[in-house]
């Protein structure tokens, strides 16, 4: 018989108290092939201080949708380290991206194309902030904490919500904002949203690539943590049919002239910018998006573009502080929760920066829209 997850968590505990001996346990994390984070940790023999010391290693990419199993090898290449939370110490969970072994970027790895965006437009100075909505279920694939075989109460007393019947595993919430921290993610702020077992957490703000970076690794933890608690996290945008809200992923943007005095005018150019390119945009913005961009629910439609300040029902929401300072920053609120913050950062850039002249990038992005 199984021990109730108290007695398994106290065992657990008096092991992660054993000295390691000098000994470093380096966890590794990569995207797959369907745009979920998986793992794997080594053993090293000593403490990791810079990047450039991590080793690089591989995995079977034919169990993850990343190669074909007669040639099957992918290499991760580690781009960045964090604390773990986990086992803490000077243990690190490692980001890495997934290469080919003939030395070509595997096709899942969105991040090589962003960062050459990035380094192009450094002058830009460009800043993010994305707003990861998530929706909670339990182990029999119903959303946390709803009556069995019924519904809530309709929306309204649940976004920001305080209280019994209005908030559900704030004790899982809250695990995950001091893993984050802990983790030295640039952790905002987090809120119950509008639907009941439906959160929100936001990044930022971050310039360039380290935006799709950290953003990947508070996913990375949401979803280890939410193991714990024995509670599945989904980024479908839109988890439940009805009149229920979806989940976004809203992209705040900024560049250095933006945020400066008369920056009103950069963000107008930006917005007309990225009018003309709705459609590429909305094509890289998540998978089913179109099932939460309806114009319905706080969100506009899939099919035209629109703005305006303080308008939720926009695409591209002005912040009322923004148009009465005349500079700051403006929100995307096209994309949807499950992302891959690399293309929608990356396309962001390209479209309000300028592209640049570069056949790789450009038929990355062109692959991405088909």
């Amino acid at each position: 018989m199984s021990l109730p997850t108290i007695e398994k968590t106290a065992i657990l505990a008096k092991y992660l108290e054993l000295d390691q001996r000098g000994s470093v346990i380096a966890e590794y994390v990569w995207i797959d092939g369907s745009g979920q984070v998986r793992s794997k940790g080594r053993t090293l023999s000593k403490k990791i201080n810079h990047v450039d010391e991590l080793p690089e290693w591989n995995f079977d990419g034919s169990s993850t949708g990343q190669a074909p199993g007669h040639d099957s090898d992918v290499y991760l290449k580690p781009v960045a380290f964090y604390p773990d939370p986990f086992r803490k110490g000077d243990n690190i969970l490692v980001l890495t991206e997934c290469w080919n072994n003939d030395g070509t970027p595997n096709k899942f790895n969105h991040r090589h194309e962003a960062a050459k965006l990035f380094e192009a437009h450094r002058d830009s100075d460009i800043w993010f902030g994305l707003e990861q909505e998530y929706t909670l279920f339990d182990e029999n694939d119903k959303v946390y904490g709803w009556p069995k075989g019924g519904f809530p109460a309709p929306q309204g007393p649940y976004y920001c919500g305080v209280g019994t019947g209005k908030v559900y595993a704030r004790d899982l919430i809250e695990a995950h904002y001091r893993a984050c921290l802990y983790a030295k993610i640039n952790l905002s702020g987090i809120n119950a949203e509008v639907m009941p077992s439906q959160w929100e957490f936001q990044v930022g703000p971050c310039t360039g690539i380290a935006m799709g970076d950290e953003l990947w690794m508070a996913r990375y933890l949401l979803t280890r943590v939410a193991e714990e608690f024995g509670v599945a996290i989904s980024l479908h945008p839109k988890p439940l049919q009805g009149d229920w809200n979806g989940a976004g992923c809203h992209t705040n943007v900024s560049t250095k002239e933006m945020r400066a005095p008369g920056g009103m005018k950069y963000i107008e150019d930006a917005i007309d910018r990225l009018s003309k390119r709705h459609l590429e945009h909305i094509k890289l913005y998540g998978a089913d998006n179109d099932l939460r961009l309806t114009g319905r629910h706080e969100t506009a439609s899939a099919t035209s573009f629109s703005s305006g300040v303080a308008n939720r029902g926009a695409s591209i929401r002005i912040p009322r502080s923004v148009a009465k300072e005349g500079y700051g920053y403006f929100e995307d609120r096209r994309p949807a929760s499950n992302i891959d913050p690399y293309l929608v950062t990356g396309i962001m850039v390209e479209t309000v920066c300028g592209a640049i002249d570069d056949a790789n990038m450009t038929k990355e992005f062109e692959r991405e829209s088909l």
